[in-house]
């Protein structure tokens, strides 16, 4: 029987599409942040429309590569997940998550085939466009099986595609920016695995040209894909300037991917990996699974953990970058914003307000409205307390500093930094290589130990909870506060001000889980007991609403997206 082309198309798909058959019929997905995110068992349906989707945004995009990321980053072994890139390197456009659900959560092949066209027609993608996707994985097991299920979809619409077989997350990232900026009047970077660690490395050395080597960092990569991609970075490295140990880096064992290791382990557990007993002062730092966090920690005498994460990441960041601005004459010409979320912690806020004296901006919870206000400024800086974020420079804010005319050899000495860093950090994402590299460059130039780190300001005492609710639709936060003020239910919202303003320094907002129905508490004041008494009560009002009882949650409880609590987390 002859086929015209869209209907052979058509054709194409339901045969491909019958070997990934969907496990959950009664279960709908979402894309979030963190894309679609589950037990692996779950996703090669899944997987297969995200072939398509990515085949379509190619095509809408005029032809430029889109990327496929298969990673559950943090989760356990036992789950994966799959995210789509723009061809920028940033996150997939939010417009289209709407229509990657849709695409997800069709039950037959007719439902799928009308998603499809739906896609089209509604996002007016021209058929007959070329095509292009590239694609990567972390180390789990499940990646293999994944993987046969995408490029099926790409195979069955005739898009072409490149596997980079193992990456991390802000590897693909960039090679996707790479590939689409090559002959671009700044391409972002050659186009390979080996030309990101030439980037990395060439500008970590012109970085570290005005800087004295201070000593050695210890890498928890939480056995996952990073330690064989942190390996290979170092083999890239100036011996002379950085001494880089790595620990945690047992991928051929599954089971122990973030395993008791790694950024979200000790951000959660505010406590080194599993058999941590560093020496007083000794720089530690650790990756999650996929590689696009980073949070560094040390023990004080008397084998006292103290963490620095995401919050005092972007504080160093920006304290050091604000003054290579000033000193290299540019501080009339650029300016710089510091951007947080409501979880950021207030002392941070403070320091970058009264000390730094440099714009924040707050937004709501999500990678991607911080990278969107990041992208507005001309230096944005931007990081979640749980380690993942990066520095954007603007293109404006490019071209300033490239044509600078410097004016003493003080001025040429920032701006050579400057340069340097504007090509060190990856700016397409989150990079925890990238980012380690960027905290070594800044301790090296201020002489700083971590103890000088930690001392530039003292955090307040923080607490994240969650109280289980037969239905989150009903937490409503107010527009336009960044998810830290209640809409509705109108009366937790009174009952909270007047809980928090018993407190000295008291601060507390409640937001409805993203992925659960649950919704989270947060609060922090001067002291750690009335933290732990102001959190309770406010849990207390939303459990005594929902009608249930508190309970500990067990050790180990993740939600994707939730920011890592800093003490003890709390359940219903």
């Amino acid at each position: 029987m002859a086929y015209n082309a869209e209907e052979a198309e058509f054709v194409a798909i339901e045969k491909a599409a019958a070997s990934f058959p969907r496990q959950l019929p009664d279960r709908d997905f979402t894309y979030g942040t963190a894309g679609f995110r589950m037990r692996a068992d779950l996703l090669p349906s899944i997987m297969f429309t995200v072939g398509l989707l990515a085949s379509l945004r190619s095509k809408k995009c005029n032809g430029n590569t889109i990327g496929v990321m298969i990673t559950a980053s943090h989760n356990p072994a036992e789950d994966n997940g799959v995210k789509l890139v723009d061809p920028m390197g940033d996150m997939l456009n939010v417009d289209w998550e709407w229509y990657a659900a849709g695409l997800a959560n069709a039950r037959d092949p007719e439902k799928l085939r009308n998603g499809y066209m739906h896609c089209i027609n509604k996002l007016k993608v021209d058929r007959s466009a070329p095509s292009k996707v590239i694609f990567a994985r972390d180390t789990r097991p499940s990646g293999a099986t994944l993987v046969k299920a995408l490029t099926a979809a790409l195979d069955a619409v005739k898009t072409p595609y490149i596997d980079y077989g193992y990456a991390t997350t802000p590897q693909l990232h960039y090679l996707v920016r790479a590939t689409n900026t090559v002959n671009s009047q700044y391409p972002y970077g050659e186009v390979s695995e080996e030309g990101y660690y030439k980037k990395l490395a060439e500008a970590f050395n012109r970085a570290m040209e005005f800087a004295k080597p201070n000593g050695a960092v210890t890498v928890d990569c939480a056995n996952g894909v990073g330690a064989p991609k942190l390996k290979e970075l170092i083999k890239h490295l100036p011996k002379d300037k950085l001494t880089i140990n790595i620990i945690n880096d047992q991928i051929e064992n599954p089971d122990k991917l973030n395993n008791r290791a790694g950024a979200d382990w000790v951000k959660t557990q505010q406590r080194g990996f599993e058999g941590f007993d560093g020496k007083p002062l000794d720089r530690y730092c650790a990756l999650d699974g996929d590689a696009d966090r980073l949070v560094y920690f040390f023990n004080e005498e008397g084998k006292v953990f103290r963490l620095l994460d995401g919050d005092r990441i972007a504080t160093l960041a920006a304290s050091f970058i604000g003054d290579l601005v000033r000193k290299a004459g540019l501080d009339n010409d650029i300016t710089l914003k510091v951007v947080q979320t409501a979880y950021a912690n207030g002392a941070a806020t403070k320091y970058v307000e009264q000390v730094l004296k440099l714009k924040v901006e707050c937004t709501p919870t999500g990678v991607k409205h911080l990278h969107h206000v990041a992208a507005q400024a001309d230096i944005g800086v931007y990081f979640e307390a749980n380690g993942h974020g990066t520095v954007l420079f603007s293109e404006r804010a490019l071209k300033t500093i490239r044509k600078h005319d410097p004016q003493s050899p003080a001025q040429l000495t920032a701006l050579d930094t400057l340069k340097a860093l504007c090509d060190l950090i990856n700016q397409t994402v989150g990079d925890a290589l990238s980012d380690l590299l960027l905290v070594e460059v800044v301790l090296a130039h201020k002489e700083w130990t971590v103890a000088d780190w930690l001392g530039t300001y003292k955090e307040f005492p923080n607490k994240l909870g969650k109280v289980n609710v037969r239905d989150r639709g009903m937490y409503q936060t107010v527009p336009g506060t960044a998810e830290r003020r209640l809409q509705s239910p109108p009366q937790v919202q009174i009952e909270l001000d007047n809980i928090v303003k018993k407190y000295r320094d008291g601060r507390c907002f409640v937001r409805a889980s993203g992925t659960e129905d649950a919704v989270r508490v947060y609060g922090e004041a001067a002291e750690a007991y009335d933290v732990d008494d102001m959190v309770g009560s406010v849990m207390s009002v939303i459990s005594n609403l929902s009608g249930q009882m508190i309970e500990p949650v067990s050790e180990g409880e993740k939600s994707a997206d939730v920011p890592p609590a800093t003490t003890t987390t709390t359940s219903v």
